[in-house]
């Protein structure tokens, strides 16, 4: 059985200018970044970029045109369209914007933020992948990151909650499961 190398994007979101040194254990060894908006602070992007290459979109706290990046964007890492954009859902729904931006990009995967809750699930043959938010804790939400694993045409979607750096607790992964990864050209 001849296995390829897995790729793994580190995903995150809503860091409002917090850095947390438990990012670069979580990421390392990742081959891209991506950021889903409320960076906060360039510094916040500048530290990822010594852990592996960024994609970045604005958020409303990042002023968006004033942020210097862009509101929204779709890459190809891997063979794989990636849609970013910061508000997807709003209020526990899927926003007119963003279904707008899902049906005009047609992503793979769509990454985003704004909510501060993590959250994986298909729409159609779009993986809809909020990692919840890197940045400072609020309310009673978890603070969270995540990776996107792919392997031989499957995606593993991964949240890993942060908690404050210690030895005996690095970080717990929160679900996993494969999902066949489907292309609309199949």
């Amino acid at each position: 059985m001849n296995q390829r190398r897995a790729i793994r994007i580190g995903v995150i979101a809503d860091t409002h200018g917090l850095f947390d040194p438990a990012i670069r254990r979580h990421f390392r060894g990742v081959d891209h970044i991506l950021h889903a908006g409320d960076i906060g602070d360039r510094s916040v992007i500048e530290q990822l970029e010594q852990i592996a290459p960024v994609t970045a979109v604005s958020g409303n706290v990042d002023g968006y045109e004033q942020s210097g990046f862009p509101s929204e964007t779709v890459v190809t890492l891997f063979e794989i369209r990636v849609g970013l954009r910061h508000v997807v859902y709003e209020g526990g729904k899927l926003t007119k914007d963003g279904r707008a931006f899902l049906d005009r990009e047609q992503p793979d995967i769509c990454v985003f933020g704004h909510t501060h809750q993590p959250k994986r699930e298909w729409l159609r043959n779009t993986l809809l992948f909020n990692p919840g938010s890197a940045g400072p804790k609020r309310f009673k939400l978890l603070r969270a990151v995540g990776i996107l694993e792919m392997i031989d045409g499957k995606i593993r979607p991964m949240h890993i909650e942060l908690k404050k750096p210690s030895r005996k607790c690095p970080g717990k992964i929160l679900g996993g499961g494969r999902r066949q990864f489907r292309r609309d050209e199949e």
